[in-house]
């Protein structure tokens, strides 16, 4: 596993802490891997979701760090979504 996934899974387990997520988002990082997130919790995973969003490595780190917008990132096309959108919009409202 990268060093990448591996901090992605904790900077996205802090940002839930104790908060459910009901359904399933999976974050693509292009030349990477995927981490997914679900009822579960945060873990490296490649299997399918009801949402999948698509970014570069660097995009990713900056929207977890609150330096990019995920909305301005996905409206400029470094973000993008696939599938069921109101997850997305779920997501986003868990880690704000």
């Amino acid at each position: 596993m990268s060093d990448i996934l591996d901090t992605a899974v904790s900077a996205l387990s802090a940002k839930i802490d104790g908060q459910s997520f009901d359904g399933s988002v999976k974050f693509e990082l292009v030349d990477v891997g995927a981490v997914r997130i679900d009822e579960n919790g945060v873990s490296v995973d490649d299997s399918d979701a009801d949402c999948t969003l698509s970014a570069d490595a660097e995009v990713f780190q900056a929207i977890i760090e609150g330096d990019t917008n995920p909305t301005s990132a996905f409206m400029t096309g470094k973000l993008k979504i696939d599938g069921d959108m109101s997850m997305a919009l779920k997501l986003a409202s868990l880690l704000a």
